[in-house]
């Protein structure tokens, strides 16, 4: 395999993975996501398909996709910084809060499930592990994971 190719793949299993985690961490784990979590999930997504991509397309426009998803991952990872840091306290967050709301219900049904969702505050971290938030864990394996793909895709 060369190491275009690991880079590829890379670009693919790194952010699918990460969206494994946090969306388990979800569905699985009851941590619901605030606003940012939402922000730093976006790149991952347009890096998947960006990685998916490059699998279908010719030599020279893959290595512009995976270029572009390298791209991707390192902005989840800086936005990471940035909401590790609003958890840290380290500095104001652009948005207070954020709840999980499900459409498709009348107003009411609407009204009642925002009322009954707990307020998830983008300052507080729900889960940490060696006083590293999920916010930080993203951070740190996105942009580690991101260089990494990035020297892979620079010798590819």
């Amino acid at each position: 395999m060369t190491r275009f190719e690991q880079a590829r793949l890379a670009a693919l299993l790194l952010p699918a993975a990460l969206m494994t985690g946090a969306l388990g961490s979800q569905y699985f784990g009851h941590l619901y996501p605030c606003e940012m979590c939402h922000w730093q999930r976006w790149p991952h997504y347009a890096a998947i398909l960006l990685a998916l991509a490059a699998f279908a397309l010719p030599a020279r426009l893959a290595r512009i996709a995976v270029g572009l998803a390298i791209v991707a991952i390192l902005s989840s990872g800086a936005i990471g910084v940035f909401h590790a840091g609003v958890e840290y306290h380290w500095w104001r967050g652009l948005t207070r809060c954020a709840a999980p709301v499900s459409g498709g219900q009348t107003s009411a049904d609407l009204l009642a499930q925002i009322m009954a969702t707990p307020m998830i505050q983008c300052d507080q971290a729900q889960w940490t592990l060696f006083g590293i938030s999920l916010a930080g864990f993203n951070a740190l394996f996105s942009i580690g994971g991101a260089m990494a793909i990035l020297w892979l895709w620079r010798r590819g």
